[in-house]
């Protein structure tokens, strides 16, 4: 099984992981798209021969192919009758990036039957019968789904006496396709063995950076025991896979869209998959191979019910598909998928509805976030003043107790007990917004809601600006500066800055706030070949972070804190010693750093002693 995860993940999430440990230390805060069809009259071409079968219908056999063109809102679905296969499916509301950026009036082809193919083999008395080897015939005819309706397209075929009927359904709107396959009188026909299914999928390139779409393009599969699998992620190498358990639906996973199939009533068998990368060949991202096995008792008892789904990985379609169809959408590791799922995506659907500017939306729900993160901030920023109104007495404590680094930490411990600071309050509120950073570091990869939407400079938000460009490599940057992620930089950079000078310095060997700006320059190389959107979200929230404490800065009094502060201490023995859990944790450090204290005075007492003699 491979589950690889791409390492600019790793090294990113690390990277966010080090930076807030570190400033809470010191803060304490070409293939061009097929051309549109029109559904005018139904095409009819020269089939290839037809093989010689026994158990078929020489006279069907030898009829031309008909092709018909069914359309909702949403797809235009090509059949054909020579297997009576899905032939191609069409995105009519979405384009490559190539189109996109060419300004072609293409639809998206998610599906090309001239390379790829989903076959069914049946098992019979002299062999095998591959379905699509067989002509079928149709009454089936152009057309487009009426509102509120649905249409059928259905294939039927003689096999020795008996009738196999392959029936499709597609809905006014939306992405899915039911398929039915019906079998009559042919149970002397089928010997009783598994039907195969087999799924061939050259997958087309949509999107833009070919290589980053090929290590985000993948296999996934549910199983009986609901257990989500994927096969081949952030892989250039050969994958292959068996499954352990019967199988509900497997997809052919790409950035921003999946094609797949669900057995409706029942389970695959035996399932295997198959990736390769064809390196050589710049039209293709990957070569998927699905293999399942199909009960002889669901086909023979009419329940060889399926759906597929060719469409959009947007949250709301991929579940009304049904069967945790949603587990296709990847929204990060478990830790951050609720908030994901549950927070921002339904956060930034519902913005949408308003907002059709999606650099200002954005923007918006920035805004939103930091709004309700308003009373952390402010928590963080009075933990923050406090520790700065005491540097002077902490200062005089160092002085007066010199080198010896355990007294100093007692009594700064000391100190904190009694004017009721918890040094650690301004840095849990930060801790508290880091899921926030690392979902939306996982989420905007995978929302296609950005995809080719333009925002000043950036022609598409989804994948990286290359304003600043070259035509050559340059090792981890690539041949490209994304301007938003410098402008990002530069935000986290007078971030950095702006806390650096309302934080007291910190001894140690290591200056760390030298060392903090540092870790937004490491940041800016693995962001450069992330989606726009993401770099631009986090330039919104740098500014809005800074703003935000100017805002609190002057509400705060830090006279009046020092005044409190110093009031707290001399009542200290005179108030109520109230017991929580840090003063337990001062205490008990307190106690520690003593028996530290005692062990080396003593330690060195014998050394001496040891000397002498």
């Amino acid at each position: 099984m491979e589950n690889k995860i791409d390492k600019n993940y790793i090294i990113g999430l690390l990277l966010m992981v080090v930076m807030f440990t570190a400033y809470s230390f010191f803060y304490k805060p070409e293939t061009p798209a097929a051309p549109k069809k029109e559904p005018a009259q139904a095409s009819e071409t020269v089939p290839a021969p037809a093989p010689a079968n026994p158990l078929l219908d020489s006279t069907l056999q030898s009829i031309a192919e008909k092709e018909i063109v069914l359309e909702n809102h949403d797809l235009r679905v090509t059949f054909s009758s020579r297997g009576g296969v899905i032939k191609q499916i069409a995105l009519k509301n979405y384009k490559t990036y190539t189109d996109f950026i060419q300004h072609k009036d293409a639809e998206m082809v998610l599906f090309e039957g001239t390379k790829s193919n989903l076959d069914f083999e049946i098992p019979v008395q002299n062999g095998t019968l591959k379905l699509s080897d067989i002509n079928f015939a149709t009454d089936a005819v152009n057309g487009t789904v009426a509102e509120g309706q649905s249409q059928n397209v259905v294939f039927t075929t003689q096999i020795q006496g008996g009738t196999l009927q392959k029936i499709y359904t597609l809905s006014d709107k939306g992405f899915e396709i039911q398929h039915n396959i019906k079998t009559q009188g042919l149970e002397s026909v089928i010997r009783n063995a598994p039907v195969v299914l087999n799924w061939e999928n050259h997958m087309r390139v949509l999107e833009n950076d070919l290589n980053e779409n090929r290590k985000g393009s993948h296999i996934n599969y549910f199983d009986k025991e609901n257990t989500f699998e994927t096969v081949g992620s952030n892989s250039l190498s050969g994958n292959t896979e068996n499954a352990d358990h019967p199988v509900k639906w497997f997809t052919f996973y790409q950035k921003y869209f999946t094609s797949g199939i669900v057995f409706e009533n029942s389970y695959f068998e035996h399932a295997r998959f198959s990736l390769e990368t064809p390196l050589q060949d710049s039209t293709t991202v990957k070569i998927a191979k699905a293999s399942a096995e199909i009960p002889y008792a669901d086909l023979i008892g009419n329940k060889a019910q399926f759906k597929y789904y060719f469409g959009p990985n947007e949250l709301a379609d991929l579940k009304a598909v049904g069967n945790d169809f949603q587990k296709n959408l990847y929204l990060g590791y478990d830790i951050v998928k609720p908030i994901n799922r549950y927070v921002f995506v339904p956060l930034f659907t519902w913005v949408e509805s308003f907002v059709s500017n999606y650099g200002l939306l954005i923007i918006v729900v920035v805004l939103i976030i930091k709004l309700v993160l308003t009373p952390l901030i402010y928590k963080s920023y009075m933990s923050s003043a406090k520790m700065r109104v005491l540097a002077p007495e902490i200062n005089a404590i160092k002085e007066r107790v010199g080198d010896d680094a355990v007294k100093v930490q007692q009594e700064t411990m000391k100190l904190y007990q009694q004017v009721g600071v918890n040094p650690l309050s301004g840095c849990i509120p930060l801790l508290l917004q880091m899921p926030i950073l690392m979902s939306v570091f996982f989420l905007f990869p995978n929302l296609v809601m950005f995809r080719q939407k333009e925002f000043l400079w950036a022609k598409d938000l989804s994948t990286y600006d290359n304003l600043i460009h070259w035509g050559f490599n340059i090792p981890v940057l690539g041949n490209h500066l994304s301007l938003f992620v410098v402008l990002m930089t530069l935000s986290s950079l007078a971030f950095t800055y702006y806390n650096n000078q309302n934080t007291p310095d910190q001894p140690g060997p290591v200056d760390m706030k030298k060392i903090s700006y540092i870790f937004p320059v490491v940041f800016m190389f693995v962001l450069n070949s992330f989606p726009a959107a993401l770099s631009f979200y986090y330039l919104i929230s740098n500014l809005i972070t800074i703003a935000q404490q100017l805002i609190v800065k002057r509400f705060v009094n830090e006279e009046k804190i020092l005044s409190i502060l110093e009031n707290n201490k001399r009542n200290y023995h005179t108030r109520p010693q109230k017991k929580n859990k840090f003063s337990d944790f001062l205490e008990k450090q307190m106690q520690a750093s003593e028996e530290m204290k005692r062990k080396s005075d003593e330690l060195k007492k014998g050394q001496q002693q040891k000397r002498k003699k």
